[in-house]
């Protein structure tokens, strides 16, 4: 009798590192499913890309101000969701985020000051989910303003691994997690019975995480300003960008969303970072299923009203 074990693979992905994990007693066959599940990755950052002309993103944004596009089903109803997420975080979570001015941001060394308000407030003009237009019958997708981007950096990780994961446990693997740059999933448990165990993110010691979690048939993202910053006037600045205001946001290290979805807690994992700990911790608590752990610049921990830290 074979031992049941976690068979792994890590693979670059939608330019980010994915590690896919499935427990089984069959190695030969756990390797298959995972190299299905690669496949299916690399067929949603074929649609949803905005490196490829021929993506049908790259032709919804070509036609931006012009024509509506059709789209396959998948698309729409991925852009639809994220509308929903859109109105629901008042704009906070927003895909056309693609419109912005990117030549104001390089979060390097270079960048020693912040733009004026007028400069961001007008390098985001075209950010407008309401600009977004949708025609279920047609299945179309028209962006009202030339110039406007669509572009899915803020759903596309967690969807991919939540599509990955519903492969897997289609082709019968029990137990597993895919682990997307961080925002992962999860579903059954480890090969001795308890479930897995993920760390969250240090905003201040990279590698160590501050706080651990037992999980199952869950999904975790963060979102940080740890990775990607400047100081300006010995202020932290993070590279998430406000899209109402067009300034990086401030105050905020990181903030982790937990629910059932891995593409819901990769969607809310930012928003929650630009709209505040306040009105964002009111929002997490006005919803189901869903928790959020907030770390703030002096490492201060807040946490939704579903969850204890230990």
């Amino acid at each position: 009798m074979s031992q049941v074990e976690v068979h792994k693979q890590g693979h670059r992905l939608m330019g980010n590192y994915f590690e896919i994990s499935v427990v089984s007693d069959n190695a030969d066959y756990a390797n298959s499913c995972i190299d299905q599940a690669v496949e299916e990755i690399k067929r949603i950052e074929r649609l949803l890309t905005t490196f490829n002309d021929q993506s049908q993103t790259n032709q919804v944004n070509a036609m931006a101000g012009i024509a509506p596009v059709e789209v396959d089903a998948e698309m729409f109803d991925l852009i639809a969701r994220a509308q929903r997420i859109s109105a629901l975080t008042q704009g906070a979570f927003d895909i056309t985020y693609g419109s912005i001015d990117k030549s104001l941001w390089n979060f390097d060394t270079n960048m020693t000051t912040l733009p004026s308000k007028e400069i961001a407030l007008e390098s985001v003009r075209l950010i407008n989910y309401q600009n977004v237009i949708l025609n279920p019958e047609r299945r179309t997708v028209f962006l009202k303003e030339k110039g406007m981007r669509i572009g899915f950096g803020g759903i596309g990780k967690g969807y991919a691994a939540e599509k990955a994961k519903q492969l897997l446990k289609s082709l019968g693997i029990k137990s597993g997690i895919v682990n997307a740059a961080g925002d992962l999933t999860t579903w059954g448990n480890q090969p001795n019975g308890k479930p897995w165990t993920i760390g969250i993110a240090n905003p201040q010691a990279g590698e160590s995480p501050f706080s651990y979690l037992s999980i199952s048939d869950v999904a975790v993202a963060t979102s940080g300003n740890y990775e990607k910053y400047v100081m300006i006037d010995g202020k932290k600045y993070s590279h998430t960008i406000d899209p109402q205001t067009g300034l990086p946001v401030s105050g905020i290290q990181s903030v982790t969303i937990i629910s059932p979805n891995a593409e819901l807690s990769d969607a809310m994992a930012t928003p929650v970072m630009v709209m505040g700990i306040s009105v964002g911790l009111d929002l997490i608590n006005q919803m189901r299923q869903i928790a959020c752990i907030i770390i703030d610049d002096q490492n201060k921990i807040y946490t939704s009203r579903n969850i204890n830290i230990k």
